[in-house]
């Protein structure tokens, strides 16, 4: 007599399936996102800004790694992005047109090797001081090889730089990396891979002792750690994304000049880590996505662009100063105890008069901008598509009085929100 029997699989316990999404969810979905974002912003305009964004979120990330993870303010971040970047374009310019097999995919690496390099040698002098001590070595830092740039014109290309063909690279699938789509995705994979790497290194002990460093780095000496080394590897390995986002850059834009790693350039990330937020892992994305979109386009609407983002700079700091990811990590409670609606009106009456009190700020600055530097062009101009003459008072006193009545009701309305916020907060904490 036969016994039948019935073989089953064995499921995953839901604990490890949790777990496993848990650990690796946002990634996949992150993936999911990059892959499907050219389908839904699908003009040329929005795929080459977004290959920016994602060059610029590897760097404003590599530079968080040494600000945020570690404490240290430097002003010469962008040193390794453009070195970077010239050797990419150096190594690209060296096989193109050959029967060398490496694609193109892997050319990032001799920036982030580059990166690498640089930030040992500079890092074992600029590291063994911090605070402002490091903050002026590495602007000197920074200043000494942008000068070197002008002056060693064979390797640097002077001031119009070094271009390069990024479809005289061997072809692997049939993609020649004319389109720029295809760029993207290219941008779009080694953006995923550099920043799931930079999370992974601040989930490490290696990650909690720089942020003790940062922190309390007397009492990381005091337990037996060695603060210029965490430092001195901090500094290499933001070095070693930086280069990264620079051989991307030398991919996307096929050009490389010695401003790419000027003092401008490490202004800009800094704007974009401290705008983001810095006390957030997301903070730097979210100032690389914004500040990219915001310089293409206020550069595109007022020649005083720049203004606009040191005010923004000082705003943040001032008032915001854990940056837009501390803002929005401040309405998870509200959402954990779905309270945010209750809250939300008031943020709207406070955004009204806020923008108000921007549109009169502005109208100040352009009207300002037109009689002072556009004097050849005359006092007439055009604001938010009104015409009118910006010698005559009445415009003057019309951006006064709107920059002070939004002002008054935005601090007005901005109370009324912080006390809707309080009270959320507090029917959270009652039993």
């Amino acid at each position: 007599m036969s016994q039948k029997t019935d073989m089953k699989i064995p499921a995953l316990p839901s604990d490890k399936r949790s777990s496993f999404l848990a650990r690796f969810g946002i990634w996949i979905v992150a993936a999911i996102v990059l892959a499907g974002l050219p389908y839904v912003f699908s003009s040329g305009l929005a795929v080459s800004t977004m290959c920016m964004m994602g060059t610029m979120i590897i760097f404003a990330l590599s530079y968080n790694m040494l600000l945020g993870q570690t404490g240290l303010l430097s002003f010469g971040h962008a040193v390794f992005f453009g070195l970077g970047g010239f050797l990419t374009a150096w190594a690209m310019n060296a096989v193109a047109g050959t029967s060398s097999p490496v694609p193109l995919f892997l050319f990032p690496i001799m920036g982030g090797f580059t990166g690498l390099v640089f930030g040992i040698i500079f890092g074992a002098v600029s590291t063994k001081r911090s605070g402002t001590a490091f903050a002026m070595i590495t602007l000197g830092i920074a200043e000494l090889v942008s000068s070197s740039a002008l002056i060693l014109r064979h390797f640097f290309g002077g001031e119009e730089g070094i271009t390069l063909d990024r479809t005289d690279m061997v072809q692997v699938l049939g993609l020649s990396f004319g389109p720029q789509i295809q760029v993207y995705y290219l941008i779009a994979v080694w953006c995923l891979i550099s920043v799931a790497a930079m999370y992974a290194i601040t989930c490490t002990p290696f990650g909690r002792i720089c942020n003790a460093v940062r922190d309390n780095p007397e009492r990381v000496r005091f337990i037996g750690y060695n603060t210029q080394t965490v430092r001195f590897m901090a500094f290499s390995l933001s070095g070693l994304f930086a280069g990264i986002g620079g051989g991307l850059a030398a991919i996307n834009f096929e050009i490389m000049n010695s401003a790419q790693m000027g003092v401008g350039e490490s202004g800009a990330v800094i704007l974009m880590t401290y705008i983001g937020g810095i006390g957030n892992f997301a903070g730097p994305i979210i100032g690389a996505i914004v500040v990219t979109y915001l310089q293409l386009m206020l550069s595109d609407v007022t020649d005083v662009w720049q203004l606009y983002f040191g005010l923004l700079f000082i705003g943040m700091v001032m008032y915001a100063p854990r940056g837009l990811a501390g803002l929005l990590a401040l309405q998870q409670p509200l959402l954990q105890t779905r309270q945010l609606h209750h809250v939300a009106p008031y943020y709207i009456l406070a955004l009204l008069p806020g923008l108000v009190a921007i549109s009169g700020l502005s109208m100040v600055i352009e009207m300002t901008y037109q009689l002072a530097v556009k004097t050849a062009a005359g006092p007439a101009m055009v604001f938010f598509y009104i015409p009118f003459n910006a010698n005559s008072p009445l415009p003057w006193i019309i951006a006064v009085i709107l920059f002070a009545v939004g002002t008054w009701l935005f601090l007005r309305a901005a109370r009324l929100a912080g006390d809707a916020y309080s009270q959320a907060l507090a029917w959270r904490k009652l039993p």
